[in-house]
C-alpha cells in the first residue's frame, strides 16, 4: 500500500506551501491591495491552474516542460512578462489590476491566478520531479497520482484561501484617502518584483 507514503508527502507539501513564494506574494498584494473578494477569485484561479497542471503530469504531458529546454524558457519568460504586464497596468490605474476598478468583477482575477499557473514551469516540476518520489512502485501508479496530486493543490489552496482573508483585512485600510495611490504604485513595484523573483525561482 502507498499509504505509508501519505503522511510525508503531506508533510512535505505543506513545507513547501508556507515557503514564501510567487504565489504567496501576488495573492498577498491582491489581497491589500484590490480586496478580499479578488484575492478568494485569484486563489480559486490559481487551484484550478495547479489542478490542471497536475492531470497534465499525471498523464505524462507535464513531462514536456521538464525534457524540452525550449518549452520550459518559453514558459518561464512568458509567466515573468504576464506579471510585468500586471505591475505596468497596476502602475498606470487604468485598468482592473488597479483597486478603483476592483469592483467591475472577480472574473478576471481568476483568469490572471489560472494563466499564472498554466504559465509556472515550476508548478509542473513539483508534480514530475518530487510527487513521483512518493509513489510506490508496488501499488497502480495512476491512483496515487492523482490521489496525491489533489493533495498538493488542496494544501496549497487552503494556505492561499488563508492568505487571502488575512491580506483581504488590510485593505479598507490601504483605500482610505490618498492611501490607495501610494500602494496601487508600490503593489505595481512589488509585482514587477514578484516577477524577477519568478525568473530567478525557476531558473535550472
Amino acid at each position: 500500500m502507498f499509504t505509508s507514503n501519505f503522511l510525508p508527502f503531506l508533510l512535505t507539501a505543506i513545507l513547501i506551501e508556507l515557503t514564501p513564494g510567487p504565489n504567496m506574494a501576488w495573492i498577498a498584494l491582491t489581497g491589500a491591495s484590490v480586496g478580499k473578494r479578488a484575492a478568494l477569485a485569484a486563489t480559486a484561479g490559481i487551484a484550478l491552474g495547479l489542478a490542471i497542471v497536475g492531470a497534465a503530469a499525471a498523464f505524462g504531458l507535464a513531462e514536456l516542460a521538464k525534457a524540452s529546454p525550449h518549452l520550459f524558457a518559453l514558459l518561464r519568460y512568458a509567466g515573468a512578462a504576464y506579471l510585468l504586464w500586471l505591475a505596468w497596468k497596476a502602475w498606470e490605474g487604468k485598468s482592473d489590476v488597479s483597486p478603483e476598478h476592483a469592483h467591475n468583477g472577480n472574473v478576471r482575477w481568476f483568469r490572471h491566478g489560472l494563466l499564472l499557473n498554466l504559465l509556472n514551469p515550476k508548478a509542473a516540476l513539483f508534480f514530475v520531479a518530487i510527487l513521483p518520489s512518493y509513489i510506490d512502485s508496488a501499488e497502480p501508479i495512476m491512483p496515487q497520482t492523482l490521489l496525491l496530486s489533489a493533495t498538493y493543490v488542496a494544501v496549497a489552496t487552503l494556505v492561499h484561501l488563508l492568505l487571502a482573508l488575512l491580506a483581504g483585512r488590510a485593505h479598507e485600510w490601504f483605500e482610505r484617502g490618498q492611501n490607495a495611490v501610494l500602494v496601487r504604485k508600490a503593489c505595481a513595484l512589488l509585482i514587477a518584483a514578484v516577477a524577477i523573483w519568478f525568473l530567478i525561482s525557476t531558473a535550472r
